[in-house]
């Protein structure tokens, strides 16, 4: 019997020579790790986030290192005119977008309020997180899913949302936990609302754009290692079959898979990168 020959080699699958990728928020921790591996990977890499110069210079960083295409353009995510231009710009310098990557997420400016109890927590930190974890997550891919669509071309939209949108975070792992630097940790109700919403709206794009040929799937990292104290990431660790937290680079791995060819029959699935926290 002859067996059937692989269209594509399969290290080839991953291949992202010729892709345009867009990052939202890529210059923040997990942004600027998803920028280097797609850059890696062969995508020309568009950044995009808050601060005015910080996405020019990451871009111009990445260049250097990688050899690749990049741009920086500053966008508050939460403004639709900003995505509208920001987009705009990325297609004139690197053309129409094949890879989102919808990581922007936010943080109020006063961190005393991310750390209320549920019973406290104001209204107006709420509207202000889910402009930025929801709307703006809209906003980028309705903006770039329709240059898709009218670029007859098929597409990778990818969202960033978290373990803590699938199942609830333990209030007992932040007792006397902190960061290096001071401030304590918390999952707030609204961070668990939002990324539980990332999830429902993936899976609604992917059933609505799938005959388009545009894929929608959601990445939920675990808990990553970022400067905790001893005592989350131990108690943290105990909750995990695997021991321990994500290092940030241990994510790339479903990034490109989703973002390639390698993927291509995958589309409405949320991929929970979590050591095994939620099967228990």
């Amino acid at each position: 019997m002859t067996e059937r020959p692989w269209p594509t080699p399969p290290a080839d699958l991953f291949d992202l020579t010729g892709k345009t990728a867009l990052v939202s928020g890529g210059c923040g921790l997990l942004g600027k790790t998803f920028c280097r591996a797609l850059a890696t990977y062969g995508a020309s890499v568009a950044i995009i986030d808050l601060a005015r110069a910080e996405p020019v210079r990451a871009a111009s960083e990445l260049s250097e290192v990688s050899g690749v295409n990049t741009f920086g353009v500053a966008c508050d995510v939460s403004l639709p005119e900003d995505v509208v231009s920001a987009v705009r710009q990325v297609e004139e310098e690197l053309g129409v977008v094949d890879v989102l990557v919808n990581n922007a997420a936010a943080k109020p400016a006063d961190m005393g309020e991310w750390v209320r109890p549920a019973e406290d927590f104001s209204l107006s930190v709420w509207r202000e997180i889910m402009s930025v974890n929801m709307d703006g997550l809209f906003a980028l891919s309705r903006t770039v899913g329709n240059s898709m669509i009218k670029g007859e071309r098929s597409g990778s939209i990818i969202h960033i949302s978290s373990v803590y949108g699938t199942i609830a975070p333990n209030p007992d792992i932040y007792k006397d936990s902190s960061y290096g630097l001071g401030g304590s940790i918390n999952t707030p109700p609204v961070y668990s609302a939002s990324k539980a919403g990332v999830v429902g709206l993936s899976r609604y794009l992917a059933a609505y754009w799938g005959h388009h040929g545009v894929r929608v799937n959601t990445i939920s990292p675990g808990g990553v290692a970022d400067g905790q104290n001893a005592t989350f990431q131990k108690r943290y660790g105990e909750r995990v079959p695997l021991g321990r937290m994500a290092e940030v680079e241990e994510l790339c791995g479903a990034l490109i898979f989703l973002a390639s060819e390698a993927s291509s029959y995958v589309t409405g699935q949320n991929l929970l990168v979590d050591g095994g926290l939620s099967i228990w």
